[in-house]
């Protein structure tokens, strides 16, 4: 519907956003918190979307869109980018034809990633412009005029997203879709970067960052709200509501939209008009430094701390105003540590790979809580892929002394986004090496978005299938097995064969993730507590569907899905199964 109030959240309303600026073309590659974007984004039959098998791909698909004359969208999370990179810089250079606007999701925090980087620093170096809403409103707005400021300077656009802007709910107002197309013209000293042009290309990026440095200056994406003269704050995101939370009209506020370029004269003018000024921002010094450089006095980093999420609370504490009580909260809360699902298929070749004193090298997905107790068999995870690089690398220093028993475990998704590279410098360079390939049929830690193994696309439609197997052996594989995670006796067969070979080596624990609506579950087991003697060898797999009571296991009808991993552990034949033969 078009032209009417809703409440959005924030990645929602920029998915609209994408609707109503006429975006064509999305490529993306899931990532909380941006995943949600792309996913409402394909409710617009409009709209073609796309998960790619990762984020560079995803945005030189989105730049090839573009180069097409079409407006095009991709989106992923602050470490997405890291990957993204290497186009994103020389895109930069090139300009663009139609719009093209990137979405970057960060996480401060760390709710579901595995460092706190602040994505401000990539706009920084790559010289493109930033927006950043601090609500779904500012959201739907700001996508919008990313475009218009896309092809009015001829540059990429980031839209910095994070945590609490984009899984937070706030009024939107909606309009109508328009979609303007340009043609492509062949232009090679604009879009071949070799040495030549891209020379001659650089100083149009400096003029242009010196344009959009005086278009800051007046856009109504920076905008000034005076209140009380005693305090200054320059604000922007999230922090800004907790900035008005906290100080309403009793302080006067700079709201930075476009965060990168930063104002010059309208922050030092802002700077006139308050006795005392303070930047309030997470992460980074940022806006900080900016500030300095311009020679003002301002506090910021010396007061609020350069980690985590802020809050209401500690910025009212930090700047001396009263936090009332009904925000405090004295009961404390049962820590809820995070653990895998009742009948997660990764729990069998983790309780394996333990009992078999396995040093295993893990990687990024849900599989990552192995690292947990009581499984705790994971020592390392670094980021996307880094699990077989970093076994090869380990193994090629240690020889006999690891190769035996160190694996790398990687998730089918992950090792479609950037294992494959792993798996052939492993194939290349001759390292002994076992690598495990967990393989739940999905993407599962963001949400159970398709991937190039699955044989369907973002819509659920049928797509190309990537077949793992075949594939290893023909990255130089010789060896590649192929086992079922529920199945503990196979699973430890293969694995001491695997590290007992000298040669390099996959296995494929394949089973579909337990969560997926296709997935048919066993009845839950039942206790037998005449047999059961309390020795809780059930428990060693951690699964949340068993606990004790009363010196019994006790089974949780509820979680369990039968599918008769704890069993395989007890010696008393306690753990009675109901399974139904097909």
């Amino acid at each position: 519907m078009s032209n009417h109030k809703e409440l959005m959240l924030g990645n929602k309303a920029v998915a609209r956003g994408l609707y109503e600026a006429g975006v064509c073309f999305i490529s993306s590659y899931p990532g909380t918190p941006s995943t949600e974007i792309t996913e409402e984004a394909v409710k617009y039959d409009e709209i073609y979307c796309e998960w790619a098998p990762n984020e560079k791909v995803a945005m030189e698909s989105a730049f090839g869109a573009c180069l097409a004359g079409r407006r095009s969208f991709c989106a992923q999370k602050h470490v997405g980018l890291n990957v993204a990179a290497d186009p994103l810089y020389t895109m930069s250079y090139t300009g663009v034809n139609a719009g093209l606007v990137i979405a970057v999701a960060d996480d401060a925090g760390m709710h579901s990633s595995q460092n706190e980087q602040d994505s401000r620093h990539h706009a920084i170096a790559a010289k493109v412009p930033m927006l950043e809403p601090s609500d779904s409103a500012e959201a739907l707005a700001f996508t919008k005029e990313a475009f218009e400021i896309s092809e009015k300077f001829d540059t990429p656009v980031l839209i910095k997203m994070c945590t609490r802007v984009s899984h937070s709910q706030s009024v939107v107002e909606t309009g109508e879709r328009n979609v303007p197309l340009k043609t492509y013209e062949k232009n090679i000293a604009k879009y071949v970067m070799m040495p030549g042009n891209a020379k001659k290309r650089h100083p149009i990026v400096e003029a242009r960052t010196k344009a959009l440095t005086e278009f800051a200056e007046t856009t109504d994406l920076n905008r000034v709200e005076m209140g009380g003269t005693a305090l200054g704050i320059i604000t922007s995101s999230t922090s800004y509501q907790y900035v008005k939370e906290v100080f309403g009209d009793d302080a006067s506020i700079l709201k930075l939209g476009l965060v990168n370029p930063l104002p010059e004269k309208l922050i030092r003018d802002f700077a006139a008009r308050v006795e005392r000024l303070v930047v309030v921002e997470e992460l980074d010094p940022v806006i900080e430094n900016h500030v300095r450089a311009l020679g003002l006095e301002v506090s910021g980093k010396d007061l609020l701390p350069m980690v985590d999420e802020f809050s209401q609370n500690l910025i009212a504490e930090t700047l001396g105003q009263p936090v009332p009580d009904f925000r405090t909260l004295d009961e404390a809360i049962p820590p809820r540590p995070p653990v895998m699902c009742a009948g997660c298929p990764h729990r069998g070749l983790f309780y394996t790979l333990k009992r078999n004193n396995c040093t295993v090298l893990g990687d990024i997905g849900c599989y990552t809580l192995g690292a947990v107790q009581p499984l705790g068999a994971i020592e390392m995870t670094l980021c996307m892929g880094a699990s077989i690089g970093a076994l090869h690398g380990f193994n090629k220093m240690l020889g006999k002394e690891s190769e035996g028993k160190t694996v790398a475990v990687i998730g089918d998704s992950t090792f479609m986004h950037s294992g494959m590279t792993g798996l052939a410098n492993v194939a290349y360079n001759q390292s002994n090496s076992t690598i495990i390939i967990v393989d739940n049929s999905i993407t599962g830690m963001t949400g159970h978005q398709q991937n190039p193994t699955t044989g369907y696309n973002i819509k659920g439609d049928p797509a190309g299938k990537i077949d793992l197997e075949a594939l290893c052996r023909a990255m130089g594989f010789e060896r590649v097995r192929v086992v079922d995670p529920y199945n503990l006796e196979q699973c430890d067969k293969v694995l001491k064969e695997e590290l007992a070979a000298e040669a390099p080596s996959v296995i494929i624990s394949r089973r579909p993730c337990a969560l997926l609506k296709y997935v048919k579950h066993q009845p839950p087991l039942t206790v037998d507590t005449e047999k059961c003697i309390g020795c809780k060898s059930c428990m060693r797999v951690g699964c949340p569907a068993i606990s004790m009571k009363n010196g019994k296991a006790a089974i949780d009808n509820t979680l369990c899905v039968g599918c008769e991993v704890c069993s395989q552990l007890c010696r008393k034949d306690a753990l009675v199964s109901h399974r139904k033969e097909a």
